[in-house]
């Protein structure tokens, strides 16, 4: 249900916009809420932080709907305005754009043409809260979102995020690349950088297409988390999507240092803790996962060699009728008492 502020000193335009509007209304398509003027429209967004979109007249007493665009950003950042006013002159509109409005309606009403605006505006809406959710779990993201929208998450939502924590049953997956950080030395910075980015992209492309998220880049690794249904199934898939991709690669030559990029793979799936960990003083937390099933899918890609998908023996039970796996046999891993049995996953 998208969320929409109506903000105009015309008592009659509340009726207006019930009557046009009464089936998405009786459908829960669309919430209106109604203020006068920019001071109560304000007082609105406070009482409502779910806000999607405002519609906004220009002439209002108290303060005027320019005045309200410029409170925005610091009132709700995700929030975005359509401004709705007799005022259609170029020099209304384009001050309205300059301060932020997304979208200008003139007056008299085309209601057609408003609810087409409206629906374009809850999507962007929509598409912006799906990239804060995805900055929650992807912090690397942190270095290209605005900065209102960091402050509105690491102020208002950040005492509730402490406490957002869970049990989930899900599939952890590393992916490391073979024999990278030897070239760190031979190699100038930017294009070690330039092409490790350019496999880590791939490695995500990838992780998104199968409904993964990335955990964390870790030098030269990847961590990449999967829920919901066929957890598991999935990042084999991804997993093995990104092996076939660099054995298909050919040999690449870096300033006279030859490299031929190859991977090892290890997956493990069963309940992990998801949470927020890191330092609340600073302000410096992970959305990441833990427990005994993420440290030992990470030892077993430190265990696979080249080219290898190992996953444990409980993993393979699980995996078994849909995938192809050898049995490797026992190894011995990190901070494991008793040898693991491994498999590894052909295809």
């Amino acid at each position: 249900m998208a969320k929409i502020l109506v903000v105009d000193d015309e008592t009659d335009l509340e009726l207006l916009i019930k009557q046009k509007f009464r089936k998405k209304i009786r459908e829960n398509a669309y919430e209106f809420v109604f203020a006068h003027n920019g001071v109560e429209a304000l007082e609105r967004l406070a009482e409502h932080p779910d806000m999607d979109i405002i519609l906004s007249d220009i002439n209002m007493p108290e303060m005027d709907g320019l005045t309200l665009l410029t409170k925005l950003p610091e009132a709700n950042p995700i929030v975005k305005a359509v401004m709705v006013s007799a005022y259609g002159d170029m020099d209304n509109i384009r001050m309205a754009m300059n301060r932020g409005a997304f979208d200008f309606v003139c007056k008299p009403v085309n209601f057609e043409d408003l609810e087409l605006t409206m629906e374009k505006t809850v999507q962007h809406v929509s598409q912006i809260r799906e990239t804060v959710q995805a900055i929650k779990e992807n912090n690397i993201l942190r270095m290209y979102v605005d900065e209102n929208v960091l402050n509105f998450m690491t102020h208002k939502e950040f005492e509730h995020s402490l406490m957002a924590n869970e049990t989930l049953d899900g599939t952890v997956l590393f992916m490391d690349i073979c024999g990278f950080t030897s070239i760190t030395e031979k190699v100038q910075a930017n294009t070690v950088v330039k092409l490790l980015n350019n496999f880590f992209d791939l490695m995500v492309k990838e992780i998104i297409a199968q409904g993964g998220h990335v955990d964390k880049f870790m030098g030269d690794a990847v961590m990449a988390v999967f829920k919901g249904e066929y957890h598991l199934d999935r990042a084999m898939d991804a997993g093995l999507a990104v092996r076939q991709h660099f054995q298909e690669m050919d040999e690449v030559d870096m300033d006279g240092v030859a490299f031929k990029p190859q991977v090892s793979i290890g997956i493990n799936t069963g309940e992990m803790v998801s949470g927020n960990i890191g330092s609340a003083s600073l302000r410096r937390l992970d959305y990441t996962v833990i427990g005994d099933v993420v440290n030992l899918a990470q030892r077993l890609q430190s265990t696979a060699k080249a080219g290898q998908l190992l996953i444990s023996e409980a993993t393979y039970e699980k995996a078994k009728e849909s995938f192809k796996c050898q049995k490797i046999g026992e190894v011995s891993l990190k901070n494991k008492a008793k040898p693991v049995t491994v498999f590894e996953v052909l295809e």
